[in-house]
């Protein structure tokens, strides 16, 4: 599986050779494919060749192009890659209300034990009180808990004055930060035969990532203390993302989460969350191997 992420921010003209991706920027570098987890252009003069598109689906990398407005806008997944595809389409189509509710709820418990977490690692308040909102997340989290942490949480973390959906630099990189996560859980789902657009709870018909949004949710207080971080090291207020935010935020697939067999890489993590999640269509039984945060170290690894 690979494990490099790459950010390519200027004019690039990427082309295969051979088992490698060559990236011309001057001087030529390459780099083997089965290295290669996630690749974002970053830059709106990179060209690349079909070739570079078919190794991404043949090696399962996600490639993500950036809008104008240098957020992520789309990303390339491998078509069909998995050899069992319309079984595990079917096993998703056949999980009954019961078992989605109760794995819903595993999520969402998780997701705020992380937020929780989240509050201690900052510094900041409130940690205490989402625990106890974690512990009494109940079936399909009829009482919108989830809701209720939230609106809870992000204010002790970034100040009484944010709210999502606004403008600024903070909404900006929460959404860049969660996007990069997305997609590369877009792709795990591909890999392992399950589609995307059949969600868990998440089941907006224009939505094509539906249970990708459903799976991202423990993993998205990773992205807000990065961010949080990045806030207190900013001297003043930021006005926009430069390519050194956009690189640390993509640089969050390789910081250390622990799962049920020990810490390891985001990226690996979601490999695991993603095969529980197939056991869990498969078995009937509503048990996740979901992430918890454990800071922003970055994983080690052996070359």
């Amino acid at each position: 599986m690979g494990w490099r992420s790459l950010m390519i921010s200027r004019p690039a003209r990427l082309r295969r050779e051979h088992f490698s991706l060559a990236i011309e920027q001057g001087e030529t570098v390459t780099i083997p494919f089965e290295d290669i987890a996630v690749i974002v252009l970053n830059h709106r003069q990179i060209t690349l060749t079909h070739p570079v598109l078919s190794a991404c689906a043949e090696y399962g990398i996600a490639l993500y192009a950036l809008g104008e407005n240098h957020q992520p806008n789309g990303v390339f997944l491998p078509f069909l890659q998995h050899t069992r595809t319309t079984r595990m389409l079917r096993l998703q189509l056949r999980a009954g209300k019961p078992l989605l509710k109760q794995a819903w709820a595993a999520i969402v418990r998780k997701k705020i034990e992380n937020q929780a977490r989240c509050l201690q690692l900052a510094g900041q308040v409130g940690s205490k009180r989402l625990s106890a909102m974690a512990a009494n997340v109940r079936s399909g989290d009829t009482e919108n808990l989830e809701g209720q942490a939230a609106a809870f949480y992000f204010p002790r973390l970034f100040g009484n004055g944010f709210f999502r959906g606004e403008g600024g630099w903070l909404n900006a990189a929460l959404n860049y930060g969660y996007a990069i996560l997305r997609g590369a859980i877009a792709r795990g789902l591909v890999a392992h035969g399950l589609h995307p657009s059949q969600g868990i709870f998440h089941a907006n018909e224009q939505n094509a990532f539906n249970l990708a949004d459903d799976l991202i949710e423990p993993f998205r207080p990773l992205v807000d203390l990065r961010i949080f971080q990045s806030a207190c090291r900013a001297k003043e207020e930021k006005d926009a993302l430069t390519s050194e935010d956009k690189a640390e935020f993509v640089g969050i697939l390789n910081v250390d989460v622990g799962m049920s067999n020990g810490s390891m890489a985001t990226l690996s993590a979601i490999e695991y969350a993603v095969e529980s999640l197939c056991r869990l269509f498969e078995t009937r039984v509503p048990v996740l191997d979901l992430p918890s945060l454990l800071g922003l170290n970055a994983h080690q690894y052996e070359y």
